[in-house]
């Protein structure tokens, strides 16, 4: 059964035309990839999915619930997570105080009380459980400012992940990273496969074909495929798409 199902989904910016009636869906616990070359509109959907910004036309339909016009908070509580490309953290907090007050910014809570977000144990408990998902348990204690990029990529899990989210939308998780770092996010999103819904904007192959049960190819806003990634992989219209950027091996 889907989780989520777009249909129809359009977005103008002036005379561009960023998302063409796209359709997607995604199957609980899945990991779904969508790829493309750059200005596809991969940013352009996560977006409108998010609530960031709102389609012209077309449905979103998440859990059972028309989401197509709700702001971002409301798709947070109905159980939409979003990670960005860029990290948006609190150097100066701990792990823990940054994922305690992602618990409490979705529930709703005021951030003027951030000083106690750390020892309130209805925050602290599922903070401390994503963290222990994610790894990043025994460095619960450590500023944010003394992470490697990739560690903070966890971290921003981390805190999708503490919301309680049913469906994680994760916007290049990748990006910045080394060999290694990517290596072990890759580990990370296999963990969580299965027990997560994932829809994943991402430009390293490596990780999407190692990762994806599904792939999307979007071109200028439009699905010119979608499948396994092994349908994909031999899609001669997908290396088009690609050609003179990169190839998908």
């Amino acid at each position: 059964m889907n989780i989520l199902e777009v249909s129809g989904l359009v977005k103008r910016f002036g005379g561009l035309l960023a998302t063409d009636h796209l359709d997607l869906s995604l199957a609980r616990g899945e990991i779904h990839a969508v790829i493309g070359p750059n200005g596809a509109g991969k940013t352009t959907l996560i977006n409108q999915l998010g609530g960031e910004i709102l389609p012209d036309a077309g449905r979103i339909v998440f859990d059972g619930h028309d989401l197509t016009h709700q702001p971002p908070q409301r798709r947070a509580r109905a159980g939409l997570g979003r990670s960005y490309q860029i990290t948006s953290v609190f150097n100066d907090f701990s792990v823990l105080q940054n994922t305690a007050l992602a618990v409490q910014a979705h529930a709703g809570h005021s951030f003027r009380f951030w000083r106690a977000a750390a020892d309130e144990r209805q925050l602290r408990e599922p903070a401390m459980a994503a963290l222990e998902k994610v790894g990043l348990a025994d460095r619960a204690a450590t500023a944010v400012g003394e992470l490697a990029h990739g560690v903070r990529r966890q971290l921003e899990i981390a805190m999708v992940l503490a919301t309680g989210a049913k469906c994680l939308l994760l916007d290049e998780p990748m990006a910045g990273m080394s060999p290694a770092e990517s290596e072990a996010v890759v580990a990370l999103l296999q963990q969580l496969k299965g027990d997560h819904t994932i829809l994943l904007v991402e430009h390293d192959m490596d990780a999407v074909f190692a990762l994806a049960d599904r792939i999307t190819v979007l071109v200028y806003g439009s699905a010119v495929a979608s499948g396994t990634p092994e349908q994909i992989r031999n899609h001669s219209g997908v290396r088009e798409a690609y050609l003179g950027e990169q190839e998908i091996v």
